[in-house]
């Protein structure tokens, strides 16, 4: 969601609009305070940006738009935690060089087909602007940058867990592996009384309700109701890993159909409410793996890329002329941890190797060495020994699991790091009562 983030008002500003509001004659609309967030203030004109973005976007979805009081009170509330996120980050001194966020902005022209120029020209053809775009990424940076330092890179996933998610959900994961969710979340309060719990509990149940007897669609429901942080987006999660989703999810989503709603579900963030728009079955996966064993000579003062070179090349003819590879591997070869293995690199998978070295490797035959080639790493020879079809499933489940699971982890601390900073705010929400 793209903002117009406003000057910050200092003290003195705020007392010299409460003096300019008392005089009879004022010369120019002030625009006005919609909350007051700590020292910081929301205004009539972010939120009515925000609003305008949001509209816009439903329609375009096709989604039925909530009135105009219930949007009101959902975008403000997305401004306020941005605030004070924003806030936290210049507090951890997190900024965003200018390097970064052209690079970042280069990035996502060149996703569009675009150079930075044309994409400059795009954004303001319709009506964006590049400095509101450009703001804009450099505020979503910083937030990423914040949630990463103050929550994401202190996440571990534990053997034991990953052993103990794998045991349990293996024959579902081999089912369904992958969903596509909408989510609605009725948020309760760390810490919560059992009369707010109840509460939170009663909206859950009546708003789905609401949406079984056709009173209310699903997305428009998360748009007007759900605190969830993908309210705004009609509450779409997205595709999902089935590790990358919260445990209670799973048993209910095995046997839904799609487009099915589920019942009320409950953990320590709030109750929960899931559509099943799509999921997808679990394929094997099956790689061409190589065994191959290399040589490896790094360049140094005294070493040459010319004498590397060479001195490859005639440990190449030796191998050639009849001496063991692996002999020579322990003998010459700087990849200290494979020369001890006669330069035996093992099987791999895919991706295991740098760039250039899979595809010097990927354009061998069976037993044929290559002629020296350059890596970052230094010089090589390599010989391919083996190719083999491996059913590399239980490896890229543990692997998607470990990184999904600590993605699942992740989004649930931020949930928590974000209540607690709007539970520790001062906010005085100034929006008319309707």
């Amino acid at each position: 969601m793209i903002s117009i983030r406003l000057p910050l008002f200092s003290l003195f500003s705020l007392l010299l609009l409460t003096l300019l509001s008392l005089c009879p004659v004022v010369a120019e609309e002030v625009d006005s305070i919609v909350a007051v967030v700590n020292d910081d203030v929301i205004v009539r004109s972010e939120l009515d940006a925000e609003l305008s973005q949001l509209v816009s976007q439903l329609r375009q979805q096709g989604t039925r738009i909530p009135a105009r009081s219930v949007l009101e009170r959902q975008v403000l509330e997305r401004l306020i935690v941005k605030k004070l996120q924003l806030a936290a980050a210049r507090q951890a001194g997190i900024t965003v060089g200018d390097d970064l966020l052209t690079q970042a902005l280069k990035n996502i022209a060149a996703e569009n087909g675009m150079s930075l120029d044309e994409f400059h020209r795009a954004l303001d053809a319709e009506g964006i602007g590049f400095k509101r775009f450009r703001d804009s990424i450099r505020e979503q940076i910083t937030l990423s940058r914040l949630r990463e330092q103050r929550v994401i890179r202190r996440i571990e996933v534990s053997q034991q867990e990953l052993d103990n998610y794998l045991k349990k959900e293996a024959g579902r994961l081999d089912q369904r592996s992958d969903y596509h969710l909408f989510h609605i979340l009725i948020a309760v309060p760390e810490g919560a009384s059992p009369e707010q719990i109840a509460d939170a509990k009663s909206r859950a149940e009546q708003l789905l309700a609401r949406i079984r007897r056709g009173e209310i669609g699903f997305k428009e429901a998360a748009v007007a109701e759900s605190d969830g942080r993908q309210a705004l987006e009609s509450g779409d999660l997205g595709w999902r890993n089935a590790a990358q989703l919260p445990g209670f999810f799973l048993e209910p989503l095995a046997t839904m159909k799609r487009g099915d709603v589920s019942e009320v579900m409950r953990n320590s963030s709030g109750f929960h409410i899931v559509l099943l728009d799509d999921f997808k079955g679990g394929e094997r996966k099956m790689v061409t793996q190589t065994h191959a064993r290399h040589i490896l000579i790094r360049t140094n003062e005294i070493t040459s890329d010319e004498d590397a070179r060479n001195r490859l090349a005639q440990l190449k003819q030796r191998i050639e002329e009849g001496d063991d590879f692996a002999v020579l591997a322990r003998s010459h070869s700087d990849d200290k941890g494979s020369a001890i293995k006669g330069g035996d690199l093992g099987w791999t998978n895919p991706g295991d190797f740098v760039q250039k070295f899979e595809a010097v490797l990927e354009g061998l035959e069976v037993n044929q060495i290559s002629e020296p080639f350059q890596s970052q790493f230094g010089w090589h020879i390599v010989q391919l020994l083996e190719r083999r079809e491996h059913d590399n499933t239980e490896e890229v489940q543990r692997t998607l699991a470990r990184d999904a699971i600590r993605e699942r982890k992740a989004a649930e601390e931020v949930e928590l790091y974000l209540r607690r900073l709007r539970d520790e705010a001062y906010v005085e929400i100034r929006l008319p009562e309707h």
